[in-house]
């Protein structure tokens, strides 16, 4: 069954469908079965570049990490922020789920499954009861109901998930209600909760840190704000803590990245969980970019909040954003495609990009293939413009076990026996694919460009094509055949040239209007024929 009947299908029986996909799978390539399939190094993701560094930066300073509670029920908000908690929950997200439906198994549902040739016998319908009261009290996890229902009724997987959909609507049709638990908006709420557990237990001073998620339930989401960003947050704890900790702290970190002057500001923000006046902007001034940039915030916690949780030393806490300083290091204006490009940044492949997509397709397996075909190439380019009809021997003896003789041939006359284009090699310039001649005498605007400016891929067409003609003559003398004709006339497509171009840059090419010219005259014949005996 194609893909495109399995989704139909999933329409109206997704059960059915789902199995029925298993069932497409086909045995791949042998090229592409382990241990043969091998995978080279990829590619970092520049935010978590940042993260690392920034990591080594605190371990450098001293600081050893934490991992911080990430749901935060909603009294530590109040806990920490007082009368301000309202506001600050606004921003938060509240985890929800689904509740637990009492299901009844009245008698016209289990008629109903009788009518779909479920056997209803007592001693199932209690099996399935038993089912659905585990499912109530939370003793079974929802992703096994499917199959526990399925063993009750003694039915396969498919046929339990079908009496689930049609006899059980209850189920599908479930909310999710909200409790009281949030999402970490701030690493703050969970440095508290932390520290509750560890102040008392170590020797001071305290130096932590945590680069973890965040989560903040914004208006939207826009150059500057998402609702999910990593905060990159300390603490230092002791008995006493002065302010100029925070500088001290924020000026190391961030001479790690390369940062050489600091401002230090009052945050107008005030949160309540810092000691007034001690909430403080760090701007930055980077070197490379030539601009001040705010870049963390630090402050003293309140002795009230800190009471809240039996805490009785002073914490200085600075907090990083981490997409802020990735931002920064990288000269990104927008967050979202910054962290998102596959979403929101435009889609472009680089000329070397397309070059490693576009490749020779037939090309000679073994060394006795490969050796004729560079003897292909040599002929061609000693007697190229040899007048027609003419004849060149190209190899006379023994092939893969046999004995063959293979000549370049043009039985046509007066011409020559290639045709000029198999001299052009292939330029990829701005996206465009060219066959660029060796002369100037065909050029055009782009052709001269891409001469000057663009990646010489070092194909010739004359190269692809003597590749194709030994492949074509491994093929021939491994089938057994007398003889075999590789002839090529006009180039308009990358196929006539033996090449292959991946699906990925042919659409990038197509949907940015680019080019592929591969035009121009070939007119290359090689012929082959076994020689009798061995």
């Amino acid at each position: 069954m194609k893909k495109k009947d399995i989704v139909k299908l999933s329409r109206r029986d997704f059960e059915r469908a789902w199995l029925e996909s298993g069932r497409s799978l086909k045995k791949p390539h042998h090229d592409m079965q382990y241990p043969r399939l091998r995978f080279k190094a990829g590619k970092s993701h520049v935010l978590y570049d940042t993260i690392w560094m920034i990591r080594e930066a605190y371990l450098r300073l001293g600081f050893s990490e934490m991992v911080n509670p990430l749901f935060i029920d909603e009294e530590h908000i109040y806990k920490q922020f007082g009368p301000e908690a309202p506001a600050v929950l606004d921003r938060c997200f509240y985890l929800g789920g689904l509740p637990r439906p009492d299901i009844g198994l009245a008698a016209d549902k289990i008629e109903m499954m009788r009518d779909m040739g479920i056997d209803t016998d007592p001693g199932r319908i209690e099996k399935l009861k038993d089912v659905f009261r585990s499912y109530k009290k939370g003793d079974l996890p929802g992703d096994d109901l499917v199959l526990e229902v399925s063993e009750a009724l003694g039915v396969e997987s498919h046929d339990g998930l079908r009496v689930l959909e049609r006899v059980f609507p209850e189920i599908q049709d479930l909310e999710p209600v909200a409790g009281r638990t949030t999402l970490r908006s701030h690493m703050t709420s969970g440095w508290f909760i932390s520290l509750s557990s560890i102040h008392d237990h170590y020797r001071m001073p305290l130096k932590l840190f945590s680069i973890d998620r965040c989560f903040r339930r914004e208006q939207k989401e826009d150059s500057s704000h998402l609702m999910t960003y990593h905060s990159a947050s300390c603490v230092v704890v002791d008995d006493e803590v002065p302010l100029d900790v925070g500088k001290a702290v924020a000026e190391g970190l961030l001479e790690h990245f390369g940062f050489s002057r600091f401002r230090f500001r009052p945050d107008e923000k005030k949160s309540k969980y810092y000691i007034p006046g001690t909430q403080t902007e760090v701007y930055a001034y980077h070197p490379r970019l030539g601009e001040w940039v705010e870049i963390a915030t630090f402050g003293l916690y309140s002795p009230i909040a800190l009471s809240m949780y039996g805490i009785d030393k002073e914490v200085m806490n600075l907090g990083v954003g981490v997409e802020r300083v990735a931002m920064v290091l990288n000269q990104e204006r927008d967050v979202r495609e910054m962290v998102y490009p596959q979403i929101y940044s435009s889609w472009s492949l680089s000329d070397r990009d397309i070059a490693e997509m576009l490749r020779i397709n037939l090309h000679p397996v073994t060394s006795d293939g490969r050796e004729l075909m560079e003897r292909i190439i040599e002929t061609w380019e000693a007697h190229a413009d040899a007048a027609s009809p003419c004849s060149f021997e190209v190899y006379s003896g023994e092939f893969l076990g046999r004995k063959i003789k293979v000549d370049a041939v043009e039985v046509e006359k007066n011409t020559r026996l290639l045709g000029p284009a198999v001299w052009n090699t292939i330029y990829i310039h701005d996206g465009n694919i060219l066959g660029v001649p060796p002369g100037t005498g065909l050029d055009t605007e782009l052709i001269v460009r891409a001469r000057k400016e663009g990646l010489n891929t070092g194909i010739r067409y004359m190269d692809a094509l003597a590749a194709e003609a030994a492949y074509r003559i491994e093929e021939m003398v491994v089938r057994g055949d007398e003889k075999v004709e590789i002839r090529s006339t006009i180039a308009r497509s990358l196929s006539d040239l033996n090449l292959t171009l991946e699906d990925a840059a042919m659409r990038y090419i197509t949907g940015r209007n680019r080019e592929i010219d591969l035009r121009g005259p070939l007119f290359s014949t090689i012929t082959c024929e076994l020689k009798s005996g061995r």
